[in-house]
């Protein structure tokens, strides 16, 4: 989807199209406001839109722009998929009216299965930070779990911060899982430095220092626990964009207050077995969240390193 009102949109959403030779029935194009936020009236005129154009056949989307990234206190992303839910804006920290039916899902037709299209924003800092971003999902397609090829590092970080590390609790043990070639690092540390051939990087902090000292393979993913990470314009931490402009493919964050509630993050360990599993990075993603409403996935869908065709 290209917003129209939106020179950023308009550049990434016609890069996006000739990078995965999208068809013209697969690209809608609407105008909106360019805020960070729509209003409930503003997104059901949106949602019927998308309604109307897509036939059964689209499982997923991807929205070429930066902003608006919420519908007031849920994600753009996670509205489009499960629908708005209003009445989470009067109590954030409560539990959303609808869980995700994808969790840890062996589905491969969400929309056809279960009645949701999981959404991904092709977001990034400014349009050539996000055609690179582009790039480096297409160079990852089939790259990774090859016979003979050296490993990649997934890297689970609990920090000082105790409320924003609760995801240790969830960190799968370390060691080589030697058949699709990813070593695993559990790490107690206020941030990496140097890491190298990075896969996954998982932590919790107000903001992630060192990361332009990440080296990462394409399709690299990489997200900090934290209230605002997804408020991507600013809410006094550190936005998920940030991680793509290091060199990672794909992130998520919150845009608005979610409280500690675990279900509301990428489980670590469905995040790393679905997508080594083959799965593309927007599978993988939205099948490790339980309740996505205020989380907003960004970076390159169809990135999948580890699928096979």
């Amino acid at each position: 989807m290209i917003n129209t009102a939106d020179p950023y949109s308009v550049e990434v959403g016609e890069f996006y199209i000739q990078a995965r030779k999208l068809a013209a029935e697969q690209v809608l194009r609407v105008e909106l406001p360019l805020k960070p936020a729509l209003t409930g009236d503003e997104f059901r005129a949106l949602d019927r839109r998308v309604s109307a154009y897509f036939g059964a056949n689209v499982q997923a989307l991807a929205l070429a722009w930066a902003r608006p990234y919420a519908v007031e206190c849920n994600s753009i992303t996670a509205a489009l998929a499960l629908g708005f839910d209003g009445e989470l804006c009067k109590q954030t920290c409560a539990p959303p009216l609808r869980f995700s039916p994808y969790l840890n899902s062996a589905s491969t037709r969400p929309y056809t299965d279960l009645g949701l299209r999981p959404t991904m924003l092709l977001a990034a800092d400014d349009a050539e930070a996000a055609k690179a971003m582009v790039r480096r999902g297409v160079a990852s397609d089939h790259t990774l779990g090859l016979r003979g090829a050296p490993p990649v590092n997934a890297y689970f970080v609990s920090t000082p911060d105790r409320v924003r590390s609760v995801r240790a609790a969830l960190f799968p043990p370390p060691g080589r899982i030697a058949r699709i070639g990813v070593d695993v690092h559990v790490e107690h540390t206020p941030a990496l430095q140097g890491a190298e051939r990075v896969l996954l990087y998982l932590t919790g902090a107000v903001s992630v220092p060192g990361l332009d000292t990440i080296s990462w393979v394409p399709g690299g993913v990489g997200d900090h626990l934290t209230s605002f990470g997804g408020a991507l314009q600013g809410r006094g931490q550190m936005p998920a964009t940030a991680w793509i402009a290091s060199g990672a493919t794909a992130s998520y964050g919150t845009v608005s207050e979610p409280c500690s509630h675990l279900q509301k993050f990428p489980h670590p360990q469905v995040l790393l077995l679905q997508y080594a599993q083959g799965s593309s990075v927007i599978e993988a993603y939205w099948k490790s969240v339980a309740w996505p409403q205020q989380g907003v996935f960004i970076g390159e869908p169809l990135a999948a390193p580890f699928a096979r065709r």
